[in-house]
C-alpha cells in the first residue's frame, strides 16, 4: 500500500469510524484503513481538495412538465487550503449555491455529450454544507417519465437508473463510485402514487404535503456509490415474501411478481452462510414497466428488476440471485474506477452461481457456466484483444465494456482460483475481504494486493499456477483457463446432431427441457439452415409464441440471421413491447446487418419503438440504428 499524504488522511479519517462500524457488524476482520481516493476519469470531482460525505435532497416530482425541482444539501470535507469543490452535473439547471455562511459563487463548465458538465463552487476552509437549489432537465439521463398510457395501472410512472455516471443528471454531487456518500430524501409527489428509494423508507404511507401532494421520506445511513441512489414514483402495491424480503410492483403484475420471486428469503439465507450478514435491513424487488433497460439493477434494500424475467416457471431467477449478490460485492466492495467493474459484476456473476447451485443443484449452473464460456469464446473471437482484458483500458467510456468479458470472463477467474486453491480456502477469504472492506472502494491493485497477503502468503509456486496478474492485466484467457462440462447438455449435443444430419424437430425432447438446455439448443444450430426447416422448427415449437423472453431472444437472433420472415410479426412484438438493453441492440444490430430488408425492418420499428424505451437503451441503439 502506497503511503498517503496528510491531506488523503485529513479527508479520509473521518470516514474511517463510520465505515469501520459497518464491517465490525459481520463479526470478521477489523476493516482495513478507509482507502484514498484514486482519480476517476468519468468524474470532475477533486476529492483531494474537497469532497462529499452526505447527500440530503429535498424534490418535488412534476409530472407534466417531467422534471424534479428543489434542493440537495450536501455535507462536505475540505482540505486546509481548499477555495473550491468540484461536483458533476449533466443539463441541470442551477439556481443558486449557499453555504452555512450565505450565497456562494458557483460556475458550471462546458459540458461533454457523456460526462455532463463540471459544477464548480467557491468554497472556504471551513465550509461544511452547501446547499443547491435546482432542476432537472425533462431529457435527464438518468430518468424516464411514462405516461399514463404506457403503464399497465394507466397512472404516470417515474423510475431512475443511475449506473454507471447518470445520478448526476438529476443530483448534483461527486458521481464517482469510488467517492460514497450517506444520504437522505423528502420526495413530494401526487397524492394517487407512491414513492420508493434505495433506502429505509421512513414514512411508508406519506405524509400531507401541497394540496393534491403527499411526502416521502428516506434514509441511507451507510455510505454508497451514487450510482446506487434510486427513484421509482408510480401507482405501486407490496407483497411480502418472508420476513426480510417482498415484491413492489403495479397492482396487475404484483401477484405474478410476488409467486415468481418466492425464494428470494432461501437465496439471502445461502449467501449469509457463504459470506456473512446482509447488511442492509431489508431486501425487496421493484418491478418495474417494460422499458427498463436492464435485468436488473442492484439498488441497496430496492433491486429494480424487469418484467421480461417473470416467465412462470422461476426459470429465470438467477436474475435475482445476482442483484441479492451485489449486496456484498459492488453494493459492500466497490469498484473505485468504472475501468474495474468487472470486480462488481464479475465477483456477483460468481456469488450468483454459488447461491444458485444450493437452490438449483450443480448440473443447472455447470450449464450456465458452459453458456458463459460459449459467450467468452465469442467475444474472444471478434473484440479487439485490448477489450478482452479485465481492468480495462481507459476509452471514455464507463459502459463501454463486453459484458462477456466483465461479467462471465471474470467470474472464471474466481472459478478457476477455486479450482486451485479449494472452495472453503476461497470461501474464507471472500467472507474475511467483505468484512474487512465493508463499505469501502476497491481498486484491481488493491484487489490483487490484498488477496496475495492473505491467501498466497509468497507462496511462489501457488503464485505460478494462479496466474493472477494475467487474468486481470493480460487479453484472452491464460492457460489455467477450464472450459467447464455439463452433462445436461450432453443429450443438447446428441439432438443436435440427429437434427444436422436431416431429422424432424419433433425427434427433439423439447418440452422436457429447460431454459439452459433450449438455449444451447439455439445457440448451437448450423450458421444457416433452409426455410423449410425453420418452418419445420417454429411449428412444432411455436418458437414465435415462446414466453420466457430468453429463449425467445435467441430464436429472434437466428431468425434474423437466416432472414425468415415469419418470424417479422413476432421481432416487431418483441421490440415495441420491451426496452430491455440486452435483447433489443443486438437485435437492431443484427437487423442492420441483413442486406437491404433488415435496415429498413429496423428503422421502422425503431420509429414506433424509441419513445417507450428509457434514454439508456435510445442512446445505445441510435449508435445501431443509423440514420439514412
Amino acid at each position: 500500500m502506497k503511503r498517503r499524504t496528510l491531506l488523503q488522511t485529513a479527508i479520509a479519517a473521518p470516514l474511517l469510524a463510520a465505515c469501520a462500524t459497518g464491517a465490525s457488524s459481520g463479526g470478521g476482520e477489523a476493516p482495513d484503513p478507509y482507502p484514498a481516493p484514486v482519480p476517476d476519469p468519468d468524474s470532475y470531482a477533486q476529492p483531494l481538495v474537497a469532497r462529499v460525505t452526505h447527500v440530503a435532497v429535498e424534490l418535488n416530482a412534476d409530472f407534466e412538465r417531467k422534471v424534479f425541482s428543489g434542493t440537495a444539501t450536501l455535507s462536505i470535507e475540505a482540505a486546509a487550503d481548499a477555495r473550491e469543490i468540484v461536483l458533476d452535473c449533466a443539463a441541470l439547471t442551477i439556481r443558486s449555491v449557499r453555504t452555512e455562511h450565505g450565497p456562494t459563487t458557483y460556475a458550471v463548465g462546458a459540458s461533454h455529450p457523456d460526462h455532463g458538465a463540471p459544477l464548480t463552487i467557491a468554497i472556504t476552509p471551513d465550509v461544511r454544507t452547501l446547499t443547491i437549489a435546482y432542476e432537472t432537465s425533462p431529457s435527464a439521463g438518468a430518468l424516464q417519465w411514462l405516461t399514463a398510457q404506457q403503464t399497465a395501472s394507466g397512472k404516470p410512472y417515474l423510475f431512475s437508473q443511475g449506473e454507471s455516471i447518470l445520478t448526476r443528471s438529476w443530483i448534483p454531487t461527486q458521481d464517482s463510485p469510488g467517492i460514497r456518500q450517506s444520504w437522505e430524501a423528502r420526495i413530494v409527489v401526487p397524492a394517487e402514487l407512491k414513492a420508493v428509494m434505495s433506502a429505509e423508507m421512513l414514512t411508508p404511507d406519506g405524509e400531507a404535503a401541497d394540496a393534491g401532494k403527499r411526502a416521502y421520506r428516506f434514509r441511507m445511513q451507510h455510505p454508497v456509490p451514487p450510482y446506487l441512489i434510486a427513484i421509482a414514483i408510480g401507482d405501486l402495491a407490496f407483497r411480502s415474501t418472508g420476513p426480510r424480503t417482498g415484491v413492489w410492483s403495479e397492482p396487475s403484475v404484483v401477484d405474478a411478481a410476488a409467486r415468481e420471486f418466492s425464494d428470494m428469503e432461501r437465496m439471502m439465507r445461502v449467501a449469509e452462510t457463504l459470506y456473512g450478514p446482509y447488511r442492509w435491513g431489508r431486501y425487496d424487488v421493484l418491478v418495474l414497466p417494460p422499458s427498463f433497460p436492464f435485468g436488473g439493477m442492484e439498488n441497496p434494500r430496492l433491486t429494480f428488476a424487469t418484467p421480461t424475467i417473470i416467465a412462470g416457471d422461476k426459470s429465470l431467477v438467477n436474475v435475482i440471485a445476482h442483484e441479492l449478490a451485489h449486496s456484498w460485492s459492488g453494493n459492500l466492495v466497490t469498484n473505485a474506477v468504472w475501468a474495474d467493474s468487472w470486480m462488481n459484476e464479475g465477483f456477483t456473476t460468481y456469488i450468483e452461481g454459488r447461491i444458485s447451485e444450493e437452490l438449483y443443484g450443480a448440473d443447472q449452473v455447470a450449464m450456465a457456466h458452459t453458456l458463459d464460456w460459449a459467450a467468452i469464446q465469442n467475444a474472444l473471437r471478434t473484440l479487439p484483444p485490448d477489450a478482452t482484458r479485465l481492468h480495462t483500458l481507459p476509452n471514455g467510456d464507463p459502459d463501454g465494456g463486453s459484458s462477456a468479458i466483465t461479467y462471465n470472463k471474470g467470474a472464471l477467474f474466481l472459478r478457476t482460483v477455486e479450482g486451485i486453491v479449494g472452495r472453503a480456502r476461497l470461501d474464507a477469504y471472500l467472507r474475511s475481504y467483505f468484512d474487512r472492506h465493508a463499505f469501502q472502494p476497491i481498486t484491481a491493485d488493491r484487489f490483487l494486493t490484498d488477496f496475495r497477503a492473505h491467501v498466497v502468503r509468497g507462496d511462489a509456486a501457488l503464485e505460478q499456477r494462479l496466474m493472477l496478474d494475467q487474468w486481470v492485466y493480460e487479453p484472452g484467457l491464460p492457460s489455467n483457463a477450464v472450459a467447464p462440462h455439463a452433462e445436461g447438455f450432453d443429450r443438447v449435443a446428441a439432438s443436435m446432431a440427429a437434427f444436422s444430419a436431416g431429422g424432424a424437430a419433433s425427434a427433439v425432447p423439447w418440452a422436457s427441457w429447460g431454459t439452459l438446455q433450449r438455449q444451447r439448443f439455439l445457440q448451437t444450430l448450423p450458421e444457416t439452415v433452409p426455410q423449410a426447416r425453420l418452418d419445420d422448427l417454429e411449428h412444432t415449437w411455436r418458437l414465435n409464441a415462446l414466453g420466457n423472453d430468453e429463449v425467445l431472444f435467441d430464436w429472434l437472433k437466428y431468425a434474423i440471421r437466416n432472414d425468415y420472415h415469419p418470424a417479422e410479426p413476432a421481432l416487431r412484438d418483441f421490440l415495441t413491447r420491451q426496452g430491455r438493453l440486452k435483447y433489443v441492440s443486438p437485435l437492431y444490430r443484427a437487423l442492420m446487418n441483413r442486406g437491404a430488408w433488415g435496415p429498413a425492418f429496423a428503422r421502422q420499428v425503431y420509429a414506433v419503438a424509441r419513445p417507450t424505451y428509457h434514454p439508456v437503451t435510445q442512446g445505445a441503439v441510435d449508435r445501431v440504428v443509423s440514420p439514412r
